[in-house]
């Protein structure tokens, strides 16, 4: 079973609340984040989905603290693993056992960071489809400057201790901009952007639109997300409550200063997708938000991290 879907995004964009409302519909089920499974396949050297899969990399896999999430039996999963398996052959089987395990007859994945990688995962399933879900930058920095998690994103750059404001806004520029240039570059009608603001202010009206891109019925079911609690790791990291508006409002939690400095760095992207500009920053924090650019470009580089050909 191939992926129908992949949902994407920038970390505290919604992915997780999207992935609940998909995963809700009867016939469609969406695994866990499985960004695990690329970095250990890749510590391990396969890195090429035609790369054989011998059996040791398989018992590592069902070894993985993250496994369990998957509720999939260990001993069928072993089982994919034969003498002519590739690292796609395994992955497709993974897939294909999570929709069997869920009894639907689509399957697909909610993996955040997977938004850098959609040119990647669409050679190697052509067909599948992409949702990208996209949040007001300025919201999304109330939230990392709040989140246990963000030493390992967008506090992993230098930068962060000097600026964690301008740091957050090149982080989720840059995101957003690797996902809207990945999903130009695959097939038309593959790739979709749903904005955060829409999805809660409008559930069912976006549910509805969703549903007309992955070409399945809309069901009423993927409003009830609420009553299905199935992972109990998932619930500890994001514990399940209805769609709310509201959650973060940058307007009156976010002051002014650092608006403007995160407008200095990412304003002409807020101003593309259409989120309205509240200050004009002023020449030292323009020449401010040059420096952390010019400091963020040079790590990102260093590390071997792609940046948007729009940067």
């Amino acid at each position: 079973m191939d992926p129908h879907v992949f949902i994407v995004g920038c970390a505290r964009s919604g992915t997780t609340l999207l992935q609940r409302l998909v995963d809700a519909h009867p016939d469609l089920s969406v695994t866990p984040s499985m960004h695990w499974v690329r970095d250990l396949f890749r510590e391990r050297g396969f890195k090429r989905p035609e790369d054989p899969v011998p059996p040791t990399l398989v018992s590592a896999l069902v070894a993985h603290p993250r496994f369990s999430r998957l509720g999939l039996d260990p001993g069928r999963v072993a089982a994919l693993a034969g003498p002519e398996t590739t690292h796609l052959d395994l992955l497709s089987g993974i897939f294909g056992l999570y929709g069997e395990a869920s009894h639907k007859p689509l399957v697909g994945n909610k993996t955040a960071p997977f938004v850098r990688r959609i040119p990647e995962l669409h050679a190697l399933w052509p067909k599948a489809r992409f949702v990208h879900i996209i949040r007001d930058g300025r919201d999304v920095c109330l939230s990392i400057l709040d989140w246990e998690s963000t030493p390992g994103a967008a506090g992993r750059y230098s930068s962060w201790g000097e600026d964690p404001i301008s740091t957050t806004a090149l982080w989720w520029r840059r995101k957003v901009l690797l996902g809207r240039e990945g999903g130009a570059g695959i097939e038309p009608g593959l790739y979709r952007e749903t904005f955060y603001e829409s999805l809660v202010s409008d559930p069912a009206g976006e549910c509805r639109r969703l549903c007309d891109f992955l070409g399945i019925p809309y069901e009423e079911a993927m409003l009830r997300f609420v009553e299905r609690r199935s992972d109990p790791d998932l619930e500890r990291a994001h514990p399940t409550m209805p769609v709310t508006a509201g959650l973060r409002d940058w307007r009156a939690q976010m002051p002014r200063e650092a608006v403007e400095r995160f407008e200095a760095v990412a304003g002409d992207l807020l101003e593309d997708l259409g989120y309205p500009l509240a200050t004009s920053p002023g020449r030292a924090t323009v020449e401010r938000a040059a420096r952390m650019r010019e400091a963020f470009s040079t790590e990102a580089g260093s590390r071997g991290r792609k940046l948007p050909a729009g940067w």
